[in-house]
């Protein structure tokens, strides 16, 4: 399995949308853009920065428009935002937004806990919206949530991810990112299913987005890499949960991650310690306790260097 590690690996940052929508803190629109701006500072270019879901669900992404507006050009660097239907695609449009989000369930029952929709539903929901948006000049990524396991229904069918994920890029969807929202994956079962998925889909096409509920969230991403991903999806500190997945606790954080590339031999091209500089001032803007262990074990050494130069 590790002789097939790629030399480079893609790091898609979601913590100032996935990790930031279950926060009990609710960070102004100038937090969450020098929250921005420390990750892009740290090298990454791709960025979830909020979601035109309705304030009403997820207030701590209200004012995602202006948020958008005021985001700083940086060469080579894209922003992303989730939209769950035409109203939000049009305000991604108005906000000059060059790339959205889709997103649905691989089990019936988290799907509608999610959005009130089957999975039949969604899908017939972004036929219309995926190609509308790719026709006003904007790529599209899809997320399938719930793909390891349901907090719900228990073990999802591999048969059933692989024909949503076909099913979303011949809509028009550039890549798919395969969700472990309650963080159940072992590596054995992460090989099965990009395996079955890398089947049916180039590598190019497809991401993993993993939760370290249960403390594989590194372990999966290694064997994702080893069998053909390039992009793992991350967030700073381990932000993130999921309000319809219960138990769910944060996602692997961005700076673990690529503390194993690093010490992999696998490109990333991402600065180790400006990432820990952002999770450290993620934590802070939070006011809580991130599970990052790269992020605490670099706070602890500080400590103890600090209380042996006193």
């Amino acid at each position: 399995m590790l002789e097939g590690l790629p030399g480079r690996a893609s790091v898609y940052e979601v913590g100032p949308r996935d990790g930031l929508q279950n926060e009990a803190a609710r960070l102004s629109i100038d937090q969450r853009l020098e929250l921005l701006a420390a990750l892009c500072d740290a090298g990454l270019t791709r960025l979830e920065a909020g979601s035109f879901v309705s304030p009403k669900w997820i207030p701590q992404l209200a004012d995602t428009d202006e948020l958008v507006r005021r985001l700083p050009a940086r060469p080579g660097v894209v922003y992303s935002a989730l939209v769950p239907n035409d109203q939000g695609l049009e305000r991604a449009v108005a906000s000059g937004l060059r790339e959205v989000a889709v997103f649905l369930s691989a089990s019936e029952s988290h799907s509608k806990k999610n959005i009130n929709k089957s999975i039949a539903e969604a899908l017939a929901t972004f036929e219309a919206l995926v190609p509308k948006a790719v026709g006003k000049g904007l790529r599209v990524r899809g997320y399938v949530s719930v793909v390891w396991g349901c907090p719900y229904e228990g073990r999802v069918p591999v048969e059933r991810v692989v024909e949503i994920a076909e099913a979303l890029v011949r809509m028009g969807v550039y890549e798919v990112s395969l969700g472990d929202t309650i963080g159940v994956g072992t590596p054995r079962q992460t090989e099965a299913i990009v395996r079955a998925v890398g089947a049916k889909l180039p590598p190019s096409k497809v991401a993993v987005h993993l939760h370290d509920t249960r403390g594989t969230a590194l372990a999966n991403a290694l064997v994702a890499l080893g069998n053909g991903v390039g992009t793992i999806d991350a967030s700073v500190g381990g932000l993130g949960g999921c309000p319809y997945a219960p138990g769910a606790s944060g996602n692997l954080a961005t700076e673990d991650l690529v503390y194993l590339l690093d010490g992999m031999g696998v490109e990333s091209q991402l600065s180790l310690p400006k990432l820990v500089a952002a999770a450290e001032l993620a934590q802070r803007l939070v006011g809580r306790k991130l599970p990052s262990k790269v992020l605490q074990a670099e706070l602890g050494a500080r400590e103890r260097a600090s209380r042996e130069g006193a």
